[in-house]
């Protein structure tokens, strides 16, 4: 199996109004140990200088980081800096995945630990909530017997033909049958639909968050920070497990696309969040950078040979905390 090597940089930036005395904050920014995903290296650098950070993993299994800052400061500053190999996933003929509608059956008579699992992600979330006129949006791919993932490539491509992304059109919390209404949004959007479309026939979908690789303009070099958080969909397939699909690109995603986290909906899995003490008003930027690397067979797998994720946490006024 060949991997491709990549350098991400995530860097974020909150520069706040007045002085912010005490803030805590939840980090998911690692990228996760897949089958065709090793993450190689991360480090974390914050400014200014942490009084505390810890980590753990949540209930989706997904690598988080606990920080509190209880030094007075206008400006909070978090990079995430990972070197990640990945690998194609794996993608079976369409046409010989099981009929979409005996899939809901499939999983309930599963008893196992991927069955239980799935089960998990048929129903509403808080920020995906089913309805009647999605399900008629879905059903116009998933006609009766139709192998599951023949139907949900066919969702993907009518997506990305009849929705337009614009940036403008939505914020974070705008709900899923405004996006349908609107067919406009961005990534976040596309994925919250694709999910309520699959949930509302009873097929187990989550929300993937991670980062892709894009191309430079033509004739042009590629800017830093040009790169992007991302969002996708992954879905249950008895017999094969979980498949990723992009409706933000109307792809399967395959090599360029890094996965950091997954959970129901966009609000399980935020990169970062936090709670302040002192000024509320504040701007926010984010710059991301994917930069491909070499190819090679054999990637250095640190974090299983360790047991556990090699993480290093730096901070501003000390080198290690």
């Amino acid at each position: 199996m060949k991997y491709l090597a990549y350098d991400i940089s995530h860097r974020t930036t909150y520069e706040y109004v007045g002085s912010v005395s005490v803030s805590y904050h939840m980090l998911r920014l690692r990228p996760r140990d897949l089958p065709n995903q090793r993450c190689l290296s991360h480090a974390l650098r914050i400014e200014p200088e942490t009084a505390v950070i810890s980590e753990h993993r949540d209930y989706f299994g997904n690598a988080g980081h606990f920080v509190t800052v209880e030094k007075a400061h206008t400006r909070l500053f978090v990079e995430s800096i990972s070197r990640v190999a990945v690998a194609p996933q794996f993608v079976p003929d369409a046409d010989e995945t099981p009929p979409w509608d005996l899939i809901r059956g499939i999983v309930q008579g599963d008893h196992s630990g991927s069955g239980l699992e799935a089960m998990e992600f048929v129903y509403d979330s808080p920020m995906v909530k089913i309805s009647g006129d999605i399900a008629d949006f879905a059903k116009v791919s998933f006609k009766p017997r139709r192998a599951v993932l023949s139907a949900a490539v066919d969702l993907t491509e009518r997506i990305f033909r009849e929705f337009a992304f614009d940036p403008s059109a939505t914020n974070v919390s705008t709900p899923v049958g405004e996006v349908m209404e609107n067919r406009r949004g961005v990534c976040q959007d596309f994925a919250h639909f694709q999910i309520a479309c699959l949930r509302s026939i009873g097929v187990p979908a989550r929300y993937v968050s991670g980062y892709l690789e894009t191309d430079a303009p033509a004739g042009k070099e590629k800017l830093v920070g040009t790169d992007a958080s991302h969002a996708w969909v992954s879905f249950f397939c008895p017999g094969v497990g979980w498949l990723d699909l992009d409706p933000t690109n109307g792809c399967i995603p395959s090599m360029r696309h890094v996965t950091v986290a997954w959970g129901r909906d966009y609000g399980d899995i935020s990169p970062l969040r936090g709670v302040i003490q002192g000024s509320g008003e504040h701007t926010l930027s984010v710059e991301v950078d994917v930069v491909a690397g070499e190819e090679t067979e054999d990637p250095v797998l640190l974090p299983a040979e360790r047991g556990g994720w090699d993480s290093e946490l730096v901070s501003a006024a000390n080198d290690s905390v």
